[in-house]
């Protein structure tokens, strides 16, 4: 063989081996051996603390996941959410049983009912926040911007939350959003 068929044969062959390995990464028999039905249907995950002039601590934490199998269901988002918000020692700390996750492209609405709380009342109370991810700069809102604090709350429907008006502080964390892709 002189050297242009050499090069040639050599030229197919590495073709065909990505060709191959491409083919069986997206049957899901590659090395991960993950396939494209084990990606869940959407997710929220994360901790980041939110940016206050005032200097308020404020944390919120998500690990809210929604099963590849529950993809036509929302309402059957499983995990918890947290948060606490402190200023000069005082304020308060609450988690959240998740009872509702939607995603679209990087935005996500979670729900849940609050389980523990040294908020007196606030157990047993609906919630909803609202995550965009933007990479370093993710923003959040939440239900009781607009109904006042969790324990005021009438009655909330799941996955219902405000837009996401506040900034995460910098540095201090990331959250991250899998879209949801329901079958339409």
């Amino acid at each position: 063989m002189n050297r242009r068929t050499k090069t040639a044969v050599l030229g197919a062959a590495l073709l065909l081996t990505a060709t191959a390995a491409s083919a069986a990464a997206s049957s899901g028999s590659g090395s991960s051996g993950l396939s494209a039905q084990a990606r869940e249907a959407a997710a929220l995950t994360g901790e980041a603390k939110l940016y206050r002039s005032a200097g308020d601590d404020i944390t919120f934490s998500f690990d809210a996941h929604l099963a590849a199998k529950d993809k036509a269901d929302p309402m059957k988002a499983t995990g918890t959410f947290e948060w606490s918000h402190y200023l000069n020692g005082e304020g308060a700390r609450a988690k959240a049983k998740v009872d509702c996750l939607v995603t679209g492209g990087k935005v996500a609405v979670v729900s849940g009912v609050i389980t523990s709380s040294d908020l007196p009342g606030a157990k047993g109370k609906r919630v909803g926040i609202t995550v965009h991810d933007l990479g370093r700069h993710d923003r959040l809102g939440y239900s009781w911007a607009t109904t006042g604090s969790p324990v005021e709350t009438k009655d909330l429907p799941q996955c219902v939350s405000s837009a996401p008006f506040e900034k995460v502080k910098k540095g201090t964390g990331d959250f991250s959003v899998t879209p949801w892709q329901p079958d339409l």
